[in-house]
C-alpha cells in the first residue's frame, strides 16, 4: 500500500492510498484540483472516497470528484450536512474492498458524527493505515467544537489500542504546533525531544511530517499518555492541585491547548 499526500489549502492534507495496480482510495478532500491533477497525470485512478466528518476543508472537493467520476463510491459519517449519496458505516464495520480492508470506527469529540478508518491490506504485509481526520493529531488531537472531554478521551483510547506500527494519517500539518505544547506538558521526554527534531529536518526540507506511527504517538503525544506521572504532574500544576481521573487530565490538557501561544 503507497500512501501519498497532496497538500491542499493552507495546512490541510488530501490522502491517497494507492494499491499495486494503481487504483487508490481518497480520503478527505479538501478540494478537488490536487486529486484532478494527479488523476489526470496518470499517477492513479480514483476507486472510492472515504470522508471522516462534514467541516468543509474535509469534504468540499468530494461533488467536484463525483462530477468526474461518478460512480465513486463514498464512506463517511451518519450526518445529514454531508448532503451525499454514500454509504454510512456504523462502528467498528468492516468492508473488503478490492485489495483493501477497511473498519469504520466512530470517534466523535471533535464533531459528533466524526469517523476514522483502519485500513489493512488484504494481501499482507504492509503496515496498517489510519486515516483520523480531526480527531487525532501529530503530538496533538483536534479541538472540541461539538463533542465534549469525555467523548474525545474515549476515541482517542479507541485509536490508541490499534497496533503500534499502524501510520496515523491525520488531516493537517499542525506537527511542530503541537510539539511546542508537549514540550511545555513533558520537557523531559526524550522520545518528543527526538520526534521534535525530526520534525523541524522535515519541514526545513518543505517535506510532511505525516505520517507518523501510532507507536511514535503513544511515546510522545500527551493526549495518549494522560496516565504517565509526568502528564499527570502538568496537569496538577495546571489545576493547582492532583486531577482526579485520567479524564479530568485529558480535559485540563485540552482547554490548556486551546489558549496555549507557542
Amino acid at each position: 500500500m503507497r500512501l501519498q499526500c497532496l497538500p491542499a489549502r493552507v495546512d490541510n492534507y488530501i490522502w491517497v492510498l494507492r494499491n499495486a495496480q494503481g487504483r487508490a482510495l481518497v480520503v478527505d478532500p479538501s478540494e478537488a484540483a490536487p486529486v484532478l491533477e494527479a488523476a489526470n497525470e496518470g499517477e492513479f485512478v480514483p476507486v472510492a472516497l472515504l470522508l471522516t466528518h462534514h467541516h468543509g476543508d474535509h469534504v468540499a472537493g468530494a461533488v467536484p470528484m463525483l462530477a468526474r467520476w461518478p460512480a465513486l463510491p463514498v464512506y463517511g459519517p451518519d450526518d445529514a450536512r454531508i448532503d451525499l449519496p454514500m454509504h454510512r458505516p456504523a462502528d467498528g464495520e468492516v468492508v473488503d474492498f478490492e485489495t483493501w480492508r477497511i473498519r469504520t470506527l466512530h470517534v466523535p469529540g471533535h464533531t459528533r458524527t466524526h469517523v476514522a478508518f483502519f485500513v489493512e491490506a488484504l494481501d499482507a504485509g504492509d503496515a496498517p493505515v489510519l486515516f483520523c481526520g480531526d480527531t487525532l493529531f501529530s503530538l496533538g488531537c483536534g479541538r472540541l467544537f461539538e463533542g465534549d472531554a469525555a467523548q474525545m478521551h474515549d476515541s482517542l483510547a479507541k485509536l490508541a489500542s490499534l497496533p503500534r506500527e499502524t501510520r496515523v494519517c491525520c488531516g493537517h500539518e499542525y506537527t511542530l504546533a503541537n510539539a511546542a505544547f508537549a514540550a511545555v506538558v513533558e520537557p523531559d521526554n526524550t522520545a518528543l525531544q527526538r520526534r521534535m527534531k525530526e520534525a523541524r529536518t522535515m519541514r526545513d526540507a518543505h517535506r510532511p511530517t505525516l505520517p507518523s506511527t501510532l507507536g511514535d504517538e503513544l511515546d510522545c503525544n500527551p493526549f495518549l499518555r494522560c496516565d504517565e506521572p509526568a502528564v499527570i504532574a502538568a496537569a496538577a500544576r495546571r489545576l493547582g492541585r492532583a486531577p482526579s481521573d485520567a479524564l479530568e487530565t485529558f480535559a485540563t490538557l485540552r482547554a490548556w491547548k486551546d489558549g496555549f501561544a507557542s
